[in-house]
């Protein structure tokens, strides 16, 4: 273990073997810090958070902060970060807001320079935010979604898996499993994260398994309940179950799809 002469820990955190604390660094009170994770100067993890092993966290990022929350109350509550996870310069990530309640990441997330995860985000795996990037209350993100540079969420809204959310776009609807958004626009889909479905390993066949749920959602004509009876009656399976699911379990409504052409290809 290294810690350095000027940080201050706090002698009830619990440090894990070989974790490393850099100059200046603050550790307060029930705090967990799992084996091998890295702490840059000037960082600050404070009471009530837990990260995994093998985290390398940046200067000046600031975990385990009181939700900026006028409800809040001062009780018990959390942060969990997960294992291997990035988080880099003034990155801030809050507890949550009730009692009992956690802010969660999953394993393997890169949270990029001065993004934010305000009280109650629960991210999946591989998740990925860029710079400035900001995720309101109770957001909650699938596995390896990726938020683009200044992309903003509203409370409440969910991004799906393998769903990326293009540069200064903003969402206050839910947006659908596979799909992107176009830069500078308000709950509108460009059309498929083609890259990241690939890239995630997703065949042939089910790219256009995907393709076609799509085409059948956003531009058969068909209403949201309409194109989910559509894909019911076909007996989707696979991701095209997963997409239904997540329109199914929607309570904010989702994006809408507003392209000059058919973006879905995959």
């Amino acid at each position: 273990m290294s810690i350095h002469p000027t940080a201050w820990v706090h002698p009830k955190a619990e440090l894990g073997a070989d974790v490393s604390v850099g100059p200046f660094c603050v550790i307060e009170d029930q705090v967990e810090i799992g084996d091998r994770t890295r702490l840059g100067a000037h960082a600050v993890v404070m009471a009530h958070t837990r990260l995994g092993p093998d985290c390398a966290v940046h200067a000046h990022a600031v975990l385990g902060d009181l939700p900026q929350d006028l409800a809040f109350k001062p009780a018990p509550s959390y942060v969990r970060i997960g294992a291997r996870c990035i988080i880099r310069e003034g990155v801030t990530i809050h507890r949550g807001t009730r009692p009992e309640t956690e802010t969660v990441t999953g394993d393997d997330c890169f949270l990029m320079a001065n993004s934010h995860l305000a009280h109650n985000v629960r991210l999946g795996n591989r998740v990925i935010l860029a710079n400035g990037a900001l995720l309101a209350g109770y957001v909650e993100v699938g596995d390896r979604a990726f938020i683009s540079g200044n992309a903003v969420v509203h409370q409440f809204c969910r991004v799906g898996k393998l769903a990326m959310l293009s540069g200064g776009s903003a969402a206050s609807k839910d947006v659908p499993p596979f799909c992107t958004t176009r830069s500078s626009t308000l709950n509108r889909i460009a059309g498929l994260n083609v890259v990241g479905l690939r890239r995630a390993g997703f065949d042939a066949a089910g790219r256009l398994a995907i393709q076609q749920a799509f085409r059948t959602l956003f531009l058969s004509g068909l209403n949201v309940s309409q194109a989910l009876a559509s894909l019911h009656a076909a007996g989707p399976a696979g991701p095209v179950a997963e997409l239904c699911a997540f329109i199914e379990a929607s309570k904010r409504g989702i994006c809408r799809f507003e392209g000059l052409q058919d973006d879905s290809g995959a």
